[in-house]
């Protein structure tokens, strides 16, 4: 790639969900430079089709069980509206860009989830990145917006997580260019107090991490994102940020956030 760096940014549900707040972070997305990946949940929209469609839905520590009916309607939701709404808005914004999920030009593929006591039916977790497609979308100067839709190799769709997809994709390019990993949601970044958006952790390293799990002085729903920020860092992702889609620009600078370290 003609440029040295590469960005992988993770939008928030509850950024998707607001359509002020999406139009701004898409607005600096746009005019963010060098090679760009955004990566998208799904946020409510999923939840409420799936509501009108009188399909059940049932979550276990917050995480979504995902039966074969609530497959279709994710797929429909995340690779379908959402993503094409997110491409054209970027498109609009003179952001040439493309929509893909993890079964296009089979992008990224998974495996069934294996639990040793909960059924998630079918959520996948990552095995692999097709890294030479993404490189060849890239060189043709398109943004890359990944739904989180991953595929197994008989053809059967998964509902992966996105923060998660957003690290497998950093870990793998990682090893072909300099990449900086940024989880963009509501929040100022890591807080201390989950009630106080001034509480924000400028930096975290491993541990003040493990010291914080310990006291219990992180939000539960934080962990994850951060087990997946020290992974990311540890397979030669160069930098991770986690903070404010509505300051995408600040973040990435260094102006605001919290830096995993």
């Amino acid at each position: 790639m003609n440029e040295n760096k590469l960005y992988i940014i993770k939008v928030g549900g509850n950024i998707i969900d607001d359509a002020t707040k999406l139009s701004t972070f898409l607005s600096s997305f746009s005019t963010l430079k060098g090679k760009k990946i955004l990566v998208h949940g799904g946020g409510k929209l999923a939840t409420k089709l799936a509501a009108d469609l009188s399909i059940p839905q049932q979550m276990v520590d917050g995480r979504r069980i995902t039966d074969a009916e609530t497959l279709k309607v994710v797929t429909m939701v995340y690779a379908g509206l959402i993503n094409k709404q997110v491409v054209a808005s970027l498109n609009a914004l003179n952001a040439p860009s493309i929509g893909l999920s993890g079964a296009d030009g089979n992008c990224i593929n998974a495996h069934k989830r294996v639990h040793p006591s909960i059924d998630f039916g079918f959520v996948g977790d990552v095995d692999s990145v097709n890294t030479n497609l993404i490189l060849s979308l890239l060189e043709m100067d398109l943004n890359i917006i990944i739904a989180p839709i991953t595929q197994d190799n008989t053809g059967q769709l998964l509902n992966t997580n996105a923060d998660t997809i957003a690290q497998e994709i950093a870990k793998a390019m990682a090893q072909l260019v300099p990449v900086t990993l940024v989880y963009s949601f509501e929040k100022k970044g890591v807080l201390r107090d989950v009630n106080d958006e001034n509480s924000a952790i400028p930096t975290i390293d491993s541990a003040l991490f493990e010291q914080l799990k310990k006291d219990n002085a992180i939000f539960a729903g934080m962990i994850p994102k951060l087990d997946n920020a020290f992974a990311a860092l540890q397979a030669g992702v160069e930098k991770v940020i986690i903070g404010d889609a509505t300051e995408l620009s600040a973040l990435i600078e260094g102006k605001t956030g919290t830096a995993i370290c």
